[in-house]
């Protein structure tokens, strides 16, 4: 869709304010020709000495009412302009917000942070301002024009008025090469800020990498690289746009010149008066604000066409995974994969290759096998975060995609190996998928979560603040933490997708007794390296290159004597070590 579209839509909807608007413009320019004439029938009555006292006066001050209505004019129609236009920013930034909402992992893998951040800010700024200032400058303007040319032409004299606009057909042959021009500047411009946008975003996120790999400088340096090119590209379109200027100037320095010649020779001939000359000069004034409206419009549609080009394919990219399922309600059962094989986007090898079992309600599930071998993809596949290849996925007698996304995820609690805290304090990153939560149950589930001591020793108890991503909290904690909120979510399928990597063992071992002691009929799916943590699970599954290599309990498993046999030995060899 045309950005033309998106903005005839736009004032289609909110038709009221931009009636009203160009109402008021209409005021402005039958005010705004009024002036230059009255002024030339009180030149010329001043001239032919028939006006003077009262009726001077009164003369005058129709001039002064005039100059103050169009001043209330103007403001009345930007406040009723800018209170509409505001509005495409706010839906489009929630059309945008719902979109990115909705996409996948496999959609961020294509794209940056920083460059989604700026769309949201310089570029829906840039539509924004087309949609306002651009369409109502252009009414404004183009209003001005048409009635100046009319009482230049028809008021005053066609032919002296034709000579005066002879130069004007190049100022707008000049408007056009311009426009282009900005077009693709602004464009430039708009990357170049995403560029930098990302960079900064990246440099906070990563900030402890780089003090540890002591890269301050070398991350300064990329910084003011990337802000010299977008300063350029900023610069380099406010070239082109302050080039509307000196055409506009050229252009009304000629007509004014033309204007004095055939102007003063029709007065020396008596075909013109002098009162009827300070008008058409007015006029020709007049005609200024017109002229830098076009190119002021022009700037506007073309950044707003160059930011549109940029959002429209975020806007309209399809989801990675649609949601079309008609079930509202997770009913707790078995949950099974029957030759289920997964091919991720842009692959050629499968990362999944007939994975089927089945897990009962109340059962604890272990993934486990070596770095790649498929683990967090069963669990991408659960929460729908991709979709098979071929097989099928059921729980609770339903297939999962027939499933809405939204109750499914309501009936899940992941916790992924690197959980998201957000700026908040401890207790409210827990209470995050229950916010109505007691401070009771919040200590009951941090207790299970064996944090709750730690949370104890903080400067302010439940209520610290753990900044940005958890910076104040170590991986362990973090880990806990979103253990926690994960379980007072009292989900029905909780996902543990190497959720204990940064605990100790006993640590390990406390969060799964308490695991264990209220699962409550909670189906569990740990995934893990470390063997200990799925030693109690009800199935283990040992995956190798995407496909189930070993399957059985833990002693089943150690009498097979492979991989997991092998792993095991290892693992408590490693700990003994470690205790010695």
């Amino acid at each position: 869709m045309p950005l033309s579209r998106l903005i005839a839509q736009f004032i289609r909807q909110h038709w009221r304010p931009y009636v009203l608007s160009a109402l008021m413009l209409m005021g402005v320019g039958v005010l705004t020709v009024f002036i230059p004439r009255q002024v030339g029938a009180i030149v010329d009555g001043l001239v032919a000495g028939q006006l003077h006292g009262n009726a001077l006066l009164w003369q005058l001050g129709s001039l002064l009412l005039a100059g103050m209505g169009i001043y209330f004019l103007r403001v009345g129609w930007r406040l009723q302009l800018f209170a509409a236009s505001y509005q495409l920013g706010v839906q489009l930034r929630t059309q945008l917000y719902q979109r990115l909402s909705l996409q996948g992992p496999s959609f961020y893998q294509q794209q940056r942070t920083g460059d989604l951040m700026a769309l949201a800010t310089n570029d829906v700024d840039a539509v924004e301002m087309a949609a306002g200032e651009a369409m109502l400058a252009g009414f404004d303007g183009t209003l001005t024009l048409l009635m100046v040319l009319a009482m230049m032409t028809l008021g005053v004299d066609w032919h002296l008025a034709a000579a005066a606009l002879a130069p004007f057909p190049l100022m707008a042959l000049a408007f056009w090469y311009i426009s282009n021009q900005i077009h693709r500047a602004s464009h430039d411009s708009l990357t170049r800020f995403s560029d930098l946008n990302d960079h900064v975003q990246e440099t906070l996120a990563g900030v402890r990498t780089l003090r540890a790999l002591g890269l301050e400088a070398r991350s300064a340096q990329q910084f003011s690289e990337l802000a010299e090119h977008a300063a350029e590209a900023s610069l380099r379109a406010q070239r082109w746009e302050a080039a509307y200027e000196p055409a506009v100037g050229l252009t009304l320095v000629a007509a004014v010149g033309l204007t004095l010649g055939v102007g003063g020779y029709l007065v020396w001939q008596g075909e013109l008066t002098v009162g009827l000359l300070t008008a058409f000069s007015m006029y020709l004034g007049q005609l200024i604000w017109p002229m830098f409206a076009a190119g002021w419009v022009m700037s506007l549609i073309e950044r707003g066409r160059a930011a549109w080009s940029r959002l429209q394919p975020i806007l309209d990219a399809p989801l990675t995974i649609t949601d079309t399922g008609k079930v509202t309600k997770v009913e707790p059962g078995p949950l099974r994969l029957d030759g289920v094989q997964l091919r991720y986007p842009g692959q050629q090898a499968e990362a999944l290759s007939d994975i089927s079992f089945c897990l009962l309600p109340g059962q604890t599930l272990g993934l486990v096998g070596p770095t790649g071998a498929g683990k967090s993809s069963i669990v991408r596949l659960i929460l729908r975060q991709y979709a098979q290849h071929s097989g099928s996925l059921f729980w609770g007698g339903h297939a999962l995609a027939d499933y809405q996304l939204e109750a499914l995820h309501g009936a899940i609690a992941w916790v992924p190996q690197e959980p998201f805290l957000f700026s908040a304090s401890v207790a409210d990153n827990i209470a995050l998928a229950k916010p109505d939560a007691s401070r009771a149950e919040i200590e009951q589930v941090a207790r299970l979560a064996s944090v709750h001591e730690d949370i104890l020793r903080f400067p302010q108890g439940y209520d610290t603040p753990v900044g940005e991503r958890g910076v104040t909290l170590s991986g362990g904690q973090r880990q806990r933490v979103a253990i926690a909120r994960a379980l007072l979510a009292d989900a029905p399928l909780l996902l543990l997708d190497d959720a204990l990597s940064a605990v100790d063992t006993q640590t390990e071992t406390d969060i799964l007794g308490h695991l264990r002691d209220q699962r409550l009929n909670r189906t569990v799916i740990i995934v893990s390296h470390r063997l200990s943590a799925v030693m109690d699970a009800d199935q283990i599954l040992v995956l190798k290159h995407g496909r189930i290599t070993e399957t059985g309990h833990h002693a089943d498993l150690l009498l097979q004597d492979g991989w997991y046999a092998s792993q095991w030995r290892y693992q408590q060899l490693e700990a003994s070590l470690d205790a010695l």
